[in-house]
């Protein structure tokens, strides 16, 4: 089923890049020039979450934002082809960003998982990053006493369930529409969301992202986490934004607290009224605080 581009290219006017990957095609934006800004999208999102900020931001900068291998128009393949770990989502954005040869240092932006994979790229090339722009994300093992909430413990632990709820009814990338916003999410932006997400094969990141949450030392992608857990203390002079939505349901406010006791100088800024799709709650609003920080921090 060819994905149908009508659904969301209104909103999403910008020219597709495609990078090859291990042989799998990467597909971000490139939008404008000066400072690199690289955005990084969670689960079950792509980088049409960015549009936003893309569009008000590239007359001054350049923005990125690749999708994840599985996600919006990169390729899909199947996970006897990809392990859909994090590891491998970090190498990937590492692989994608020096072979974009940039000579700035560069601004991330991250939300959802994009903060977890974002930041352990950071942590490996501290010397790369200007400036860390945060959204609604975790870069650390959950605050002490945190438990994953029910519908992700049951997509994660009951692939009985998770199999047929997540691929074949796209129950991960819908559910998010009324969950994961806060207000009520216009249809173009709701197709717009889950257009990559238009078959049962299409779906398969959407169901590994939430499998490969890691909650235990033996889980796959527990060390990995544990280590820029640990190493989150290289990045603390960095200037940092924080915009959060306070009616997240998994990024709450103890993850904020958490972002606020290891990076106390943080700019912090958060929305009564947004979700965890902050950006789609309260665009203007995060968009109008990204500017100003950008502009008061210039990059080197």
């Amino acid at each position: 089923e060819p994905l149908d581009r009508s659904l969301f290219s209104r909103l999403y006017p910008f020219k597709s890049h495609f990078m090859k990957l291990n042989g799998l095609s990467y597909h971000y934006l490139d939008e404008g020039d000066g400072e690199p800004l690289i955005m990084v999208h969670g689960n079950p999102t792509w980088s049409f979450y960015y549009r936003s900020l893309v569009q008000a931001l590239s007359g001054r900068y350049r923005c990125i934002a690749p999708d994840h291998i599985g996600c919006g128009l990169s390729d899909k393949p199947a996970a006897t082809d990809y392990d859909y770990r994090l590891q491998s989502r970090v190498d990937d954005l590492e692989a994608f960003v020096d072979q974009l040869h940039l000579d700035n240092k560069i601004t991330l932006v991250l939300h959802d998982w994009g903060g977890m994979i974002g930041m352990a790229l950071a942590v490996r090339r501290p010397r790369r990053i200007g400036r860390l722009i945060i959204l609604n994300t975790a870069a650390f093992l959950p605050p002490a006493g945190k438990r994953l909430p029910l519908r992700l413990r049951l997509i994660r632990d009951f692939k009985l369930l998770s199999i047929p709820a997540v691929l074949g009814l796209n129950l991960f990338s819908r559910g998010a529409l009324v969950m994961a916003a806060h207000k009520k999410l216009p249809a173009p932006v709701k197709a717009g969301l889950t257009a990559p997400y238009n078959n049962w094969k299409n779906r398969i990141a959407t169901l590994k992202f939430v499998q490969d949450i890691p909650l235990r030392q033996q889980d796959p992608s527990y060390a990995l986490v544990k280590s820029v857990d640990t190493q989150l203390e290289v990045l603390a002079g960095k200037p940092m934004l924080i915009c959060w939505g306070e009616n997240d349901f998994v990024f709450d406010m103890d993850y904020l607290a958490e972002w606020r006791r290891r990076f106390p100088d943080a700019q912090v800024h958060t929305f009564a009224h947004a979700g965890h799709y902050v950006l789609e709650d309260e665009p203007h609003k995060v968009i109008q605080l990204i500017a100003h920080f950008l502009k008061r921090y210039p990059s080197g």
